[in-house]
């Protein structure tokens, strides 16, 4: 069982509450458009805890969760998208001139979401599912601000303040996450989150159980 110190329920306290000062006075906000992004969120933070529990549990590396991954989400969404958009996909394919253009991109997607997917649970693995959710809400804050650095797109004081609240969280967060890495924990309580202090401990496609029998043989 995972036990979180105080201080890092404190720092997600200002993380929260900016991304909501952020969210609520968007010039485009919509009410069941901010319920379907909360319950998407739900949905996302409950596969990346899912997600740690098979990367830290049961010590896979981030080649095999995709492996395991991918069919799952592909039969969980291959009949809403033929039901929904099947129609769609084949007006699609006649718009191009040869099949090729077509299965391309196809392939290029297929591709950009291998390696988003492989560089979340990259992140997951040598972090945690918190963190990663962290950094998510990080996102957002930064997303905003470029939008008006470099599109300027208008934002309130409100939007200013609330991406100065989550950014002065986030870096609270990171200062408690070494503080807390570099403690020894107590016997039997594993801390969270997890910072790699070697590098070893950023390899995630090192497989850990194989490490295990190599150490074992080599004892022997």
């Amino acid at each position: 069982m995972k036990y979180f110190d105080w201080r890092i329920w404190a720092s997600l306290v200002p993380i929260v509450g900016g991304i909501l000062l952020t969210s609520v006075t968007e010039l485009s906000f919509n009410a069941f458009g901010f319920s379907a992004a909360l319950l998407g969120c739900l949905a996302t933070s409950t596969k990346t805890i899912l997600a740690e529990s098979l990367l830290h549990g049961y010590k896979f590396d981030s080649i095999n969760t995709v492996y395991y991954m991918a069919p799952l989400a592909t039969m969980i969404l291959g009949v809403p998208a033929m039901l929904l958009e099947g129609n769609g996909v084949l007006e699609w394919f006649h718009m191009h001139e040869t099949i090729y253009s077509s299965l391309f991109i196809i392939l290029l997607s297929g591709v950009l979401a291998f390696c988003l997917n492989f560089s979340i649970f990259y992140v997951i693995h040598s972090t945690t599912a918190v963190t990663f959710n962290v950094a998510g809400n990080l996102k957002v804050a930064v997303a905003v601000l470029i939008s008006w650095l470099i599109f300027r797109n208008p934002i309130s004081a409100m939007n200013a303040v609330g991406c100065a609240i989550t950014l002065g969280g986030c870096s609270f967060y990171g200062y408690v996450s070494h503080l807390l890495s570099q403690q020894p924990a107590p016997q039997g309580t594993l801390w969270t989150p997890k910072t790699a202090r070697s590098r070893m401990e950023l390899l995630p496609l090192v497989n850990d159980k194989l490490d295990d029998k190599l150490r074992q043989h080599r004892e022997e």
